[in-house]
């Protein structure tokens, strides 16, 4: 009886609680009921787990090159600054949430399935990262108002299932006037943002010419690379925050932003502004590192995952990704990015000049990867409802 005991507190305390042995699991589970070779199942459960692992590396790399931001906003504004970075958040929470979020997401989809299944909702939700995002946010939240970890797991399950079948519900009649059939439906949580975006172009896009009709310089085109537009836009806020901090804190304060986290004071501005410069690009790199490691876990889970849906819910209308709408309006794409972006940094302007007393003392940067899969999204929706104008608001 010892034995068994010894063994059943081996499975829980060193497999099933520790989330990348977890979801190599489940991975391995989904193959089989695939029916997949030997090599395929032990192949796609390593990778799982190894895509876990590289998450919270970035993870890391993360909180190392936000440490001197940090430091310069507090020192320069009085506030403290957060980057909305759904990977980066995700990364940092698994330390300490990890076996309760893993344990939610495949609760959650399970119910999802069901819902498809015996409801009028049939939709499969197949975007696996924003499942792990939305389950990391439903554990922090329940986790942290005081409940259990039953309670967590089965209260957030229930409502992640139940949000997996809404949104793309709530969505469907805008993706409709997208994609011009019923074949995909958008399994994405910017999906208020994307309703909004296609009753906006109904109100204000009359007579508005289709922004396919329009013609962008191809030096934007490279904004569309997530990795070069997360490093530019680090780098851009690192420099003028800096900048901001010299000014007013003086040289002997400003150069020991640096020295946060074991790091190294600058030595004389010029060393000052390239350390600025690094910290940007190595932001870029960790969120690099943390869609890697999503895309790697994803290659094999989703895979998975969408053999047991079809199983379960045959002839569902899958649910995909942001990007799925986006050939259908190239062009709108990067306007709607370049719009979001725009009310990005009048809501950073709003919030530093304006609110920030009624708000709290948290300022938004405007980070670019979320500006253009969302803003860029809302723009596709937008434009099939109102033109140029649509796309635009």
């Amino acid at each position: 009886m010892d034995r068994l005991v010894s063994i059943a507190k081996f499975l829980v305390n060193e497999i099933l609680s520790v989330p990348a042995y977890l979801i190599g699991l489940i991975t391995a589970a989904g193959l089989i009921a695939l029916r997949k070779t030997v090599g395929q199942i032990v192949g796609g459960a390593i990778k799982a787990t190894l895509g876990f692992l590289l998450i919270g590396a970035g993870a890391t790399l993360v909180v190392n090159s936000l440490a001197p931001l940090g430091e310069m906003i507090q020192g320069s504004t009085g506030a403290h600054g957060v980057i909305p970075t759904n990977e980066a958040i995700v990364g940092i929470a698994q330390a300490e949430y990890g076996a309760r979020v893993a344990w939610l997401m495949i609760l959650g989809f399970a119910v999802s399935l069901l819902l498809a299944r015996f409801t009028p909702l049939r939709y499969v939700f197949l975007t696996g990262h924003h499942m792990l995002f939305m389950a990391t946010l439903l554990t922090i939240v329940l986790a942290t108002a005081g409940h259990s970890s039953l309670v967590v797991v089965l209260v957030g399950g229930v409502l992640l299932g139940i949000l997996l079948v809404a949104m793309p519900a709530f969505a469907h009649p805008w993706t409709k006037r997208v994609t011009g059939d019923n074949t995909v439906a958008i399994g994405h949580f910017g999906t208020a943002g994307y309703v909004v975006a296609g009753a906006a172009g109904q109100l204000v896009g009359r007579r508005s010419r289709s922004t396919e009709d329009m013609k962008l310089p191809e030096g934007l085109r490279f904004l569309r690379d997530s990795m070069v537009a997360t490093a530019l836009s680090m780098l851009l806020i690192y420099l003028i925050t800096a900048v901001v901090f010299l000014a007013k804190a003086g040289r002997e304060t400003a150069f020991k932003a640096f020295a946060e986290n074991g790091g190294t004071a600058a030595t004389d501005i010029g060393n000052y502004l390239m350390q600025s410069v690094m910290q940007g690009l190595q932001f870029g790199i960790a969120v690099a590192v943390i869609l890697f490691g999503v895309r790697t876990i994803l290659g094999e889970l989703v895979p998975a995952f969408q053999g047991i849906a079809q199983r379960i819910v045959p002839g569902a209308v899958p649910s995909l990704d942001a990007p799925i709408v986006f050939p259908y309006a190239q062009n709108a794409v990067l306007i709607g990015f370049i719009s979001s972006f725009v009310g990005g940094l009048v809501s950073l302007g709003l919030l530093s000049a304006v609110f920030h007393p009624a708000f709290g003392l948290a300022l938004v940067l405007p980070g670019l990867v979320p500006h253009f899969f969302t803003g860029g999204a809302a723009g596709v929706f937008g434009n099939a409802t109102g033109g140029r104008r649509g796309a635009v608001v």
